[in-house]
């Protein structure tokens, strides 16, 4: 036989696959080939789409389902065995794998991530590969599991439920390192996760692995919302059936093992509404802070007085966006991230939605307004003569025309995109919302006669549009199309088929300027939301020059006095500039992508009442 006539397909069937039998490896349950773990990032030309290429490992090993601890570039027989290294060791360095191989079917190099000489890379023959037991001891070396203990806790399996659902290999890194730092001791751990990317059904995983191998008996899911208690009850934790219990009532019942639970629920600033205090201090094992930005890192903070009251138990940490401040600071009390997945990542890997955007300046913001001496507002008081800015307009100073413009210029860029687009107007608050309501529904009478649920106001304190919201966020309900809020959608809130978010409220918070992005991240192939648009009216998205933003769009677009909205996006696909694909470095072919996605997740946040606020009109306000 002559290799050198073989494809690479064939080296694998004839020569590496027979090797790893050989070598003790079981093929059904230890050897997956070509494993596709990214689906491709998406490409956006207008309204065309595609994917780019996967990347694919041409085999992966593992100890057991889920512990991947070896990775195999094959070649064909006209490259050298060395030729495929440099690709295996970037898939390993992405997969956490310690011991990684390549080979043309004439043998193997193996270069040994756990080695510290001349044994980091050696030639071996196709009947030297080592045993799975072998390169087991090399992963336990590579992530510190050095007693029979702690490889106990680092072996239990993952949860299958008898479906096709399994990790993506991100969540598999941050469930094994977590599991195996806990079997080696570490008692704090925070997980930084973009939102979208599945952080529910991690900590379940987490969760199970540690409750299943007897490491942890009682466990605490603290967050501080109820519908992400609801939604972790309902969803992935479902699974633990009768040993679960939420705390609701400030009730508290000793005899089951999973606690759910909202913080504030736990704690009061009365002594007596600090119920956890019913518990002892070393009930519980491990507690899992979800969204640990939001409950603040500071002594005085529900969680932390919470956490500081089961000392004892081990502590993990979930956020997409870390808070650090002068005065709060996630990593301080949990440490630097044990596993950090990036909104910049998900893109690129294609499992969470590219996105563009349109930056459209009004004057009055880039200019600021002053009003004339002796102006007054609608109800006859005069104005306080002084320059006014992007800051004050809406806050304590509302200028009609300014609103309604933003109103018109959002319906012209649906107008030529697509009115149904579901669509989240961010305001500065419940009375900019209200109104922002009303000047939509102005500008499309037509959508609004044939169904007032068009254009929603959804914020606290409106008990209609909060009713509304489960709707919203329905992809297979048609109304709501446009939901103008202010804080009640920025944090956690399942908008899987939000196409197009408007910012019309000054965002000085990385934290939670990263929390609207996640509003349209999420990825639906099936309601054809595969990337969003963001309309930025405020220069919000000057955020993205800040270090600390990790997830840049497709593009930026500046919307001049000429710029027409309606058609920005056509305008676009008639761009033929080559688009390449960061993976193959092939040129993008705009046809019809082959697509899935990923889990979803559903907080709610609750809004401030407005403060007093001039209102004025019979201003000149343009683009």
């Amino acid at each position: 036989m002559n290799k050198k006539t073989l494809s690479e397909r064939d080296i694998c069937t004839k020569f590496i696959t027979p090797a790893l039998e050989k070598a003790g490896w079981d093929k059904q349950l230890q050897i997956l080939e070509e494993v596709s773990f990214t689906d491709g990032k998406i490409y956006v030309r207008g309204k065309l789409i595609a994917r780019g290429s996967r990347k694919r490992a041409d085999y992966i090993l593992y100890y057991k389902p889920n512990i991947p601890i070896a990775i195999i570039e094959a070649k064909d027989n006209n490259h050298s065995v060395r030729s495929g290294i440099q690709q295996a060791l970037e898939y390993a360095k992405i997969l956490d794998i310690p011991c990684v191989f390549s080979s043309n079917g004439d043998g193997f190099l193996f270069h040994d991530r756990t080695a510290t000489d001349e044994n980091i890379e050696t030639e071996i023959t196709l009947d030297e590969f080592p045993t799975p037991e072998q390169l087991w001891q090399k992963y336990k070396k590579y992530k510190g599991i050095e007693t029979p203990k702690a490889e106990i806790i680092a072996v239990q399996d993952y949860y299958f439920d008898g479906t096709n659902r399994k990790p993506r290999y991100y969540q598999q890194i941050a469930v094994n390192r977590t599991v195996e730092a806990i079997a080696n001791g570490q008692n704090r751990i925070l997980i930084v996760m973009a939102t979208g990317t599945g952080k529910t059904y991690t900590a379940f995983q987490i969760i199970y692995r540690l409750w299943k191998s007897g490491t942890k008996k009682r466990i605490l899911f603290l967050a501080d919302r109820n519908a992400l208690i609801d939604q972790t009850r309902r969803g992935d934790f479902k699974h633990f059936k009768e040993k679960m219990t939420v705390v609701k009532h400030r009730m508290v019942d000793k005899s089951f093992e999973i606690y759910l639970a909202l913080y504030q629920g736990l704690s009061g600033n009365e002594e007596e509404k600090n119920i956890y205090k019913q518990f002892r201090p070393d009930f519980f094992d491990l507690i899992v802070v979800d969204e640990c930005h939001r409950g603040s890192a500071r002594e005085d903070s529900a969680w932390h007085e919470i956490l500081t009251y089961f000392k004892s138990a081990t502590h993990i940490g979930l956020t997409a966006t870390p808070k650090e401040t002068n005065e709060v600071s996630n990593i301080e009390y949990f440490g630097e991230p044990i596993y950090t997945y990036s909104l910049r990542q998900g893109i690129d890997d294609g499992f969470l939605a590219p996105y563009r955007v349109i930056r459209v300046t009004l004057n009055v913001d880039a200019e600021g307004w002053r009003p004339e001496k002796g102006k007054t507002d609608i109800y006859g008081n005069e104005i306080e003569d002084r320059i006014y800015n992007r800051k004050d307009f809406d806050k304590n100073l509302v200028i009609e025309e300014r609103t309604d413009l933003v109103a018109q210029k959002l319906t012209e860029f649906l107008k030529g995109y697509d009115r149904f687009a579901k669509t989240i107007v961010f305001c500065v608050d419940i009375d900019h919302a209200e109104r922002m309501r009303t000047a939509i529904a102005r500008h499309n009478p037509d959508l609004v006669a044939g169904n007032y649920k068009y254009v929603m106001q959804i914020t606290g304190d409106n008990d209609e549009g909060k009713r509304e919201l489960d709707n919203f966020i329905n992809p297979e309900e048609k109304y709501p199309v446009i939901a103008t809020t202010s804080e009640l959608m920025t944090t956690g809130v399942d908008a899987q088929t939000c196409k197009v978010i408007v910012l019309d409220s000054n965002i000085h918070s990385m934290t939670k300027f990263k929390q609207i992005i996640g509003r349209g991240t999420r990825i639906n192939e099936e309601y054809d939301k595969l990337y969003f648009t963001i309309l930025d009216f405020r220069n919000a998205t000057d955020l993205f020059a800040d270090p600390q933003f990790d997830g840049d769009p497709i593009r930026i677009k500046p919307a001049t006095e000429e710029t027409d909205l309606g058609s920005i996006v056509e305008e676009e696909e008639e761009n033929t500039e080559p688009i390449i694909d960061i993976e193959s470095g092939e040129e993008i072919d705009f046809n019809p992508p082959e697509i899935h996605y990923p889990e979803i997740e559903f907080p709610v946040k609750t809004a401030n009442e407005p403060k007093e606020k001039v209102y004025v009109n019979g201003v000149d306000v343009s683009v």
